[in-house]
């Protein structure tokens, strides 16, 4: 349970406030490069962290992201037009380049100081693993760089990035995430379905019969340099065996899927708030020792684990305006929450919280050590930075980004630790 001032801390983005300027030391994803393609072509609106920014490719590629209002009359710059190495408001012409700097100023006669004052705000990007990023920090002799994330360190054909709208606060997703003990109900069939199969040994689903049967696993967490990893462990079998399933969390806002085995497809994503009611989840998929198989790349285009099926505007098919297409019937007979998806399930369960979930009325057990983890460590960190200009150092150790989650059945004597090194080769999961 949170306090209200707790709640509002870890919920509020916007800038000015602890945990905006927290996000703001981060790099942040803000379009996919495939909605950037061609130089000189059509801007993009982008809103993250409650500001109203707009992004352009210019005529020698260079990605640009500046606030989307005319420094002159406020007029929208997403009518603008792109042209040679700038975007200019079509209102009074007046031509911004990437870095802001103004380059014309057509009714503004020469000699007048507004052709050296004039800028208009604008924001570093790179790219990245099929990502634009920015950072929207405070100037500095240096910044940053882009976490090194695995996904976008191979090759193109083995990985897959997409993102879809989340329509409620960035870290109800986050803490959806950390929670593996909902497995064993959200994404399960329904009770009365016969699972035979999944008792046989020789099963590939043998997993989700553990999960099924155990919905209170043991939690452990261990911090590393940029974050933390969380494993949960079920009983198998086999009273000298636990079943683990690991997941990464990475400052601020980066989280994976748990159930990768050796040898299978890798998920992550990176969460960007929108504003404080709604978040983009940038989702990806990577394999870092083939390529994506054809039917892996259909399955993801039509929704698969953390992906959902989405439209042309990104929206999840099954959303909060259609009830996330509840079957009733099914949820009586075929799955326990009658709707298709697991990114569905998640996305109605996270979003059926509330806009903002009210986290002072909640009633948290063992099960909720990683949630109560990623709360105090972001808290804390917001904190520090906004109240006694403790500067984060996780920004500047990109290459402690580069970790892998996944499952593992090992002896029940093992801890976490000596787990992640049987599964990893490294006791926090670190690819090195």
């Amino acid at each position: 349970m949170l306090s209200t001032e707790e709640n509002d801390i870890l919920t509020r983005t916007d800038a000015d406030t602890p945990m905006g300027e927290y996000f703001r030391r981060f790099w942040q994803p803000v379009a996919l490069c495939q909605e950037l393609l061609e130089p000189d072509g059509e801007p993009l609106r982008v809103t993250i962290l409650g500001e109203q920014l707009v992004a352009f490719r210019d005529t020698e590629g260079r990605v640009g992201l500046m606030d989307r209002r005319c420094p002159h009359r406020g007029a929208d710059l997403f009518f603008g037009r792109n042209e040679e190495c700038g975007l200019r408001c079509v209102y009074h012409g007046w031509k911004f380049d990437v870095d802001g700097k103004v380059v014309e100023l057509p009714n503004v006669p020469p000699g007048v100081r507004h052709h050296q004052s004039v800028r208009i705000k604008s924001y570093p990007t790179r790219e990245f693993g099929g990502i634009v990023w920015t950072y929207m920090g405070p100037d500095m002799p240096e910044i940053p760089d882009v976490p090194r994330l695995e996904f976008g360190l191979v090759d193109d054909a083995r990985r897959y990035v997409m993102k879809q709208r989340i329509e409620c606060n960035w870290a109800q997703a986050m803490e959806g995430d950390l929670d593996t003990s909902h497995f064993s109900f959200l994404h399960m069939p329904a009770p009365n379905v016969e699972t035979t199969e999944n008792r046989d040994a020789n099963s590939p689903n043998r997993h989700l019969y553990w999960m099924r049967r155990d919905g209170r696993p043991k939690f452990d967490v261990l911090d590393h340099e940029v974050g933390f990893v969380a494993g949960g462990a079920r009983a198998t079998d086999d009273e000298g065996e636990l079943y683990w399933r690991m997941t990464q969390f990475m400052l601020p806002s980066h989280g994976t899927g748990p159930a990768t085995v050796p040898g299978e497809t890798y998920y992550g994503f990176t969460l960007i708030p929108i504003d404080d009611q709604s978040c983009w989840m940038y989702c990806y998929a990577w394999n870092p020792e083939r390529d994506l198989h054809q039917t892996e790349l259909d399955k993801f285009k039509v929704g698969h684990g953390i992906i959902a099926e989405i439209d042309g505007e990104y929206m999840p098919l099954r959303n909060r305006s259609n009830d996330y297409g509840i079957d009733r019937d099914a949820q009586r007979s075929e799955t326990y929450t009658g709707v298709r998806g697991t990114a569905e399930q998640d996305i109605m369960i996270q979003q059926s919280q509330g806009l903002i979930a009210d986290r002072t009325r909640e009633t948290l057990t063992a099960t909720d050590a990683a949630i109560v983890k990623f709360r105090r460590l972001l808290i804390d960190a917001a904190r520090d930075l906004f109240e006694s200009g403790i500067e984060p150092v996780a920004p500047f150790l990109h290459h402690a980004y580069r970790t892998r989650p996944g499952a593992w059945v090992a002896s029940s004597n093992k801890e976490l630790g000596e787990v992640l090194v049987e599964r990893f080769g490294h006791e926090r999961g670190l690819v090195i």
